[in-house]
């Protein structure tokens, strides 16, 4: 089921189109019946992107295309747009999220949306799972968020806390030997 988001992001995508290219855009859809034919073709195509991002797209398009574009040429400036907002596409994201080294949020990443999609889809998960599995859960992760940051949102990496150098209340030895009596009657269970 395609979004009601996604048809108004398709429409004012048709709307920028109508007047970017006007008589191009007359000659491809000169009725309703055609330009609504057109619009489902093209919505069932791009619903597996943000609707922020296809006006993103759309944006890129009327810069560097000289003709109206088809839904594979749209989709290839859907996959460039990320550009835009610094977001490396699904792909490369994953395979980011699955190389990054331990611990993960101390890694350099190349956008913070990598690290909260690879920690909502489970480390665990994604480093013990097939691609072919654990991509689309990972792509959906990262497209919610990489949404949120074309809207605006700034995601900020975890402030780690660092361990004392010191712990200032050290248990009494009479305390240690407690614990570890009872450590000791636990494991003979």
């Amino acid at each position: 089921m395609v979004s009601n988001e996604h048809k108004e992001a398709l429409g004012a995508t048709f709307e920028l189109f109508r007047i970017s290219y006007g008589n191009q855009f007359n000659a491809a859809y000169p009725d309703l019946e055609r330009s609504t034919a057109a619009m489902r073709l093209w919505l069932k195509h791009l619903q597996d992107y943000p609707p922020a991002l296809i006006k993103a797209a759309a944006e890129r398009v009327i810069k560097h295309e000289n003709f109206l574009p088809t839904v594979a040429k749209f989709r290839e400036h859907c996959d460039h747009a990320y550009e835009l907002f610094g977001l490396p596409d699904a792909h490369s994201a994953y395979m980011e999220a699955c190389r990054a080294p331990k611990p993960k949020a101390e890694f350099n990443w190349s956008h913070e949306a990598v690290y909260y999609a690879g920690l909502a889809s489970d480390w665990f998960y994604l480093a013990n799972t097939i691609e072919s599995r654990a991509l689309p859960i990972f792509k959906h992760n990262y497209e919610m968020l990489c949404e949120r940051v074309i809207k605006g949102e700034d995601l900020k990496m975890p402030v780690l806390k660092a361990l004392p150098q010191e712990i200032s209340n050290p248990a009494s030895n009479k305390q240690n030997k407690k614990n570890l009596s009872a450590l000791r009657k636990k494991l003979d269970l």
